[in-house]
């Protein structure tokens, strides 16, 4: 009987073992994982960050050119186009668009209007025809009021326009965000 009281002694302090190798193993995991977590955070943390920062300077460097007159094709402070506005704009930070307003609104992530920040595009269709796409805006400023946005107009230059305002409101078509 004696010997059978040993076995099972041992057995038990032999699971006894095993569980807590099992638990200190588990430890460890849940350890590793939340450590894992942290740093996956802090890169998503600092990828918002510097796309933040990119879209200021976009938007900054975009209102530089308020007053600018408004000219067909144009991309320099004598004269520019809308696209070549928000071309130029982006380029300068290394971000690459189409040079068209109607190619620029099939690049990116299609949003709802309610979802714009600042730094997305915004489209219209100004034309007689209004068949197509043809002018594109960047959003400066959202508030729970309004959506601002530069543009160049055809009328008169660079300026900064309300989506509030019923012309825009009329023949906005659509939203993209070209920046992740």
């Amino acid at each position: 009987m004696a010997k059978r009281l040993q076995k099972r002694s041992f057995g038990n302090s032999g699971s006894a073992v095993f569980i807590k190798i099992k638990y200190n193993l588990l430890l460890s995991l849940i350890f590793i994982a939340v450590l894992s977590s942290c740093g996956s955070s802090k890169r998503v943390q600092q990828a918002e960050l510097k796309r933040s920062n990119t879209i200021q300077n976009v938007v900054d460097y975009s209102k530089r050119y308020i007053g600018t007159p408004y000219k067909y094709g144009g991309t320099t402070s004598a004269g520019m186009d809308c696209s070549g506005l928000i071309q130029l704009s982006f380029m300068q930070y290394g971000i690459e668009l189409p040079r068209t307003s109607r190619d620029m609104s099939k690049t990116g992530k299609k949003l709802k209007l309610k979802h714009v920040n600042v730094g997305d595009l915004v489209f219209f269709k100004i034309s007689k025809n209004r068949r197509r796409i043809n002018h594109v805006g960047l959003v400066v400023k959202k508030t729970p009021e309004t959506i601002d946005f530069i543009h160049s107009s055809s009328s008169r230059g660079v300026m900064i326009s309300s989506i509030n305002n019923p012309f825009w409101k009329k023949n906005y078509v659509k939203s993209m965000r070209v920046v992740n």
